[in-house]
């Protein structure tokens, strides 16, 4: 019998996105991770900051999955030769260039790069991987990634990543979430069925990074309420910014919030707990 004085609470992953896009960064989503405020974080590993920033991570009090966030158009991926602007990358997708002729091959080769820098200083493989504006989705990158990882982590592996599918929960998404979605959410979540990939189970966190703490606090709530059990809510937190970040001051305001008390009292008044994607059914 259920103690009728116990609520029942809902796990929840709360992931920071791009760790070592910068050194602010960085030190935010790793003192978020040690107040036990995020359970994963998404890094960029083509960033010259990640060999260095991986120390913040290592030995943290309450442990995080810490997967890779396969990158095509940030500045990092542009210097590395292969990057496009999203625009450019959309396109590209939608017009199949990345599984055109010898694309493939290079499509797959950015892939594995960016996993051996991520193995390389985690000395680990990652416990999931998405994507930098959620290019791990787009046609021909889905396909190569899913064989990158059956050959890494295959039948033999231990463990094996689970994938963040860019997609909100019914009823719940915005302009902005259906066209994420429709670069490819479906197609990549049946690769990952076919692969014996688990999943996260819809993808919160998407707004347009304007405004205040109080309104991303507003969002925060109703993405606590509507968030399916084993689902992600992304967040970019940093402790400060350069200038040339174009999204610095949403990422200080989400970092004050997820600090705070507040951020505290909505998962209390949403029944909700933080939890590692580790632990999805597997």
């Amino acid at each position: 019998m259920k103690d009728k004085g116990k609520r029942t609470t809902k796990a929840v992953i709360v992931c920071a996105d791009d760790f070592a896009v910068h050194a602010g960064a960085s030190r935010g989503i790793a003192a978020l991770a040690r107040a036990g405020r995020i359970s994963a974080t998404s890094v960029m590993v083509l960033s010259p900051g990640w060999p260095e920033d991986v120390a913040l991570l290592k030995d943290l009090p309450h442990p995080i999955d810490v997967g890779l966030h396969l990158d095509w158009t940030s500045e990092f991926a542009l210097a590395s030769g292969h990057g496009l602007r999203l625009g450019a990358a959309m396109l590209k997708a939608l017009c199949g260039g990345f599984a055109t002729g010898t694309s493939t091959a290079q499509t797959r080769g950015v892939i594995e790069r960016q996993l051996d820098a991520f193995e390389a200083h985690w000395k680990a493989p990652p416990d999931y991987v998405d994507g930098h504006q959620h290019v791990q989705q787009f046609a021909g990158i889905r396909e190569a990634l899913m064989q990158a990882l059956a050959k890494r982590y295959g039948s033999g592996a231990r463990s094996k990543p689970y994938l963040r599918v860019s997609r909100a929960p019914a009823g719940h998404a915005d302009l902005k979430s259906r066209v994420i979605a429709a670069m490819g959410a479906p197609a990549l979540e049946k690769l990952a069925a076919d692969a014996g990939l688990p999943v996260a189970a819809a993808l919160l966190g998407v707004y347009d990074f304007a405004d205040d703490e109080n309104r991303y606090g507003a969002l925060m709530e109703g993405w606590l309420q509507a968030a399916p059990a084993y689902s992600i809510i992304m967040c970019h937190p940093a402790q400060d910014a350069p200038l040339q970040d174009t999204i610095g001051a949403a990422r200080q305001r989400e970092f004050a919030y997820l600090g705070g008390a507040q951020f505290s009292a909505v998962l209390e008044r949403a029944s909700v707990r933080i939890v590692r994607g580790i632990s999805i059914d597997r």
